[in-house]
């Protein structure tokens, strides 16, 4: 029997999956491996452990599908009505980077072991939630801990799954989430301006200038409007990042399309829509359909994943270019250690120094650093691992001071 996209979908609910819809928010934490029991060493850098993003949107669209879908687990009850999950639900997926297998062959180990995203299925967010609706307190206090959005939008039509606002309008239901946030970010504003004006009474320079953006700012959120970083200076900049208001956070859009948009999203009318208001605010956009990665979830053989994938005329799974966006989105790269026990691969904040990276290993590594062993993975690959590397002269010694590059093949000093 030939594997159509029919014929493997009916393979997929016949194993235990059926008509999926989401219906709940969706949160993301990047944490490296060296956070997770039996994934790495204990001890590891706790600045980067806490990096996450948070998946917002509507009530039913779909995600807690793609929770499901993306950790396996089909732990959340997914159903066709809002605030079916109230309680959030974990789980860990792992990254997968192609360059970990390349590196593999070369040093001939069995394991490889990929940095891994943790996420959290909270709920949806209705309109009014700033002001309490739908639960609406817990769940920004849940996207509030986030270091970056990613907005999942509907863009399929379905007469079976009701949406909340009855019709599919991804421009409306952006604005909708925006505009609670913003709101909520309003009442945190005044709130927090009280207690500045007791810092500018005693001329503390740090609370008049943030009491001076706070007031800048309030007029723009109290109408529903995001806040734009480059609108303000570097200083300003700063104290945006550490105020923990919804509106400034990096974005992602996540359009959720039907099985037979995803080879070419941009022929749907919503994700085109969504797409266009993307590109307006100068945000990244990924396509997926949370129902095909659900499905593939339950084809256990790589080859027929393989094979529905390019029946469908796509040739990754949305899955994977969710997760290098959210990389992306929270500034992070990856470096890697390699040797005959294992291949490891480990995420690392843009701008991070050598010491850093090592703490990300374990405290110990970043206490005691001396050095560091690198090679740039290309460098690697080209001459077959470290050996070729040292003859050519191209494996370095670098101190403190060196800003560590995406794919560098690390091998860290240190002395306790």
């Amino acid at each position: 029997m030939q594997n159509t996209p029919a014929s493997l979908r009916e393979k997929a609910r016949v194993q235990g999956l059926s008509g999926w819809v989401g219906a709940s928010v969706v949160s993301i934490g990047l944490t490296p491996a060296s956070s997770w029991g039996g994934l790495g060493h204990r001890g590891g850098n706790r600045a980067l452990t806490m990096l996450n993003a948070g998946i917002v949107g509507l009530p039913n669209v779909g995600k807690s599908t793609l929770f499901n879908a993306l950790t396996s687990s089909f732990s959340a009850e997914s159903a066709n009505y809002p605030f079916c999950t109230i309680e959030p639900n974990t789980g860990i997926v792992k990254v997968n980077d192609p360059r970990m297998y390349v590196l593999q062959e070369i040093v001939g180990t069995q394991k490889v072991i990929p940095a891994v995203f943790e996420f959290v299925d909270i709920a949806g967010l209705v309109k009014g939630a700033s002001k309490g609706e739908g639960l609406g307190n817990q769940f920004l206090a849940n996207i509030r801990e986030v270091d970056a959005v990613v907005h999942m939008v509907r863009c399929f039509e379905d007469e079976n799954i009701q949406h909340v606002e009855g019709s599919v309008d991804p421009v409306r239901d952006v604005e909708t989430i925006m505009i609670e946030l913003c709101l909520a970010d309003a009442a945190s504003i005044e709130k927090r301006l009280p207690r500045l004006k007791k810092a500018v009474m005693a001329r503390d320079a740090e609370g008049i200038a943030e009491k001076e953006l706070y007031e800048k700012i309030l007029p723009i959120v109290e109408e529903g409007h995001i806040i734009k970083m480059e609108d303000f200076d570097e200083k300003e900049q700063l104290i945006l990042k550490r105020s923990g208001l919804l509106c400034v956070k990096p974005i992602l859009y996540v359009g959720n399309v039907a099985e037979e948009d995803l080879a070419d999203p941009m022929a749907n009318p919503h994700y085109k829509k969504l797409s266009e208001l993307a590109a307006s605010e100068n945000r990244p956009i990924v396509p997926i359909s949370a129902q095909i990665e659900a499905e593939l979830q339950t084809l256990e053989d790589e080859a027929e994943k393989k094979d529905y994938l390019e029946s469908l005329g796509v040739e990754s799974s949305g899955v994977d270019q969710l997760i290098r966006g959210a990389y992306e989105l929270l500034g992070l790269q990856t470096y890697f250690t390699a040797g005959e026990k294992e291949v490891r691969a480990w995420p690392f904040k843009v701008g991070f120094k050598a010491p850093q990276c090592a703490g990300i290993i374990h405290t110990d590594f970043e206490k005691g650093f001396i050095r560091a062993e690198v090679t740039a993975y290309e460098d690697y690959v080209r001459l077959g691992g470290e050996k070729g590397a040292r003859e050519e002269g191209v494996l370095r010694l670098e101190g403190k001071e060196y800003v560590v590059k995406d794919g560098d093949v690390m091998h860290f000093r240190f002395n306790v």
